[in-house]
């Protein structure tokens, strides 16, 4: 989820975005690196967008901030669309991250996923912005592995975890590394049909305020 701001004089459309880490597995260096490689991940295709019959340069800027203390009711109650919440540990129900609805704030984090590559928390806030995975998860045939594919996509051998295993077999997936924002993901947030108010803002995304409690094996 984040704030959109336009700025006609210098045409700039930046989405603002904090995301605030808790939880036993979240520190300080992570949230700022992961909010740094989000946001690196989501300015790498250089698009733009037409919003209201002016083009603008589409950027992201993304704050990282660890929480240790962050108190349930600071989710619930938070009306600011530019706050994410995030809770980040070691043990997560189905071994994977997972954020709360395709457009939301809150999310629930496995620190291995994060630690394995840059592109899960980028692929996670995409859905926090409205994106959902393709429909069609097969991508052989020189098929950019955008963004939004998921874990289990079949793919090239050359995008797969290993060269030589075979389409859908063990290995023989598309290896999250090798995903990339393309500009096709920046128009698939239709920007252009945001509420923007008078003073050229509006949110992208969607409150769910979910605080996750610890999940842990068995319960």
């Amino acid at each position: 989820m984040g704030e959109a701001t336009l700025y006609p004089a210098s045409g700039q459309l930046i989405i603002y975005s904090v995301f605030y880490f808790y939880g036993d597995s979240a520190t300080g260096s992570l949230a700022d690196r992961v909010a740094k490689d989000t946001a690196a991940h989501w300015n790498e295709s250089q698009s733009t967008v037409l919003v209201k019959k002016k083009e603008y340069a589409v950027s992201f800027d993304i704050e990282g901030i660890y929480k240790p203390d962050l108190a349930p009711e600071e989710v619930w109650y938070n009306d600011n669309p530019r706050l994410n919440f995030f809770r980040v540990e070691e043990y997560a129900v189905g071994n994977i991250s997972f954020v709360d609805g395709i457009g939301c704030n809150t999310g629930y984090l496995k620190i291995d996923n994060l630690l394995q590559t840059s592109t899960t928390m980028a692929h996670e806030y995409g859905h926090t912005l409205g994106l959902n995975h393709p429909p069609q998860l097969d991508i052989r045939g020189g098929l950019d592995a955008s963004i939004m594919y998921p874990r289990g996509t079949i793919c090239d051998p050359d995008l797969q975890y290993d060269v030589t295993a075979a389409p859908g077999a063990y290995g023989g997936v598309l290896d999250p590394r090798h995903r990339k924002v393309s500009r096709t993901d920046i128009q698939n947030l239709c920007l252009h049909k945001l509420d923007f108010n008078r003073q050229g803002s509006a949110i992208a995304g969607a409150f769910s305020s979910i605080y996750h409690a610890k999940q842990l094996p068995g319960f």
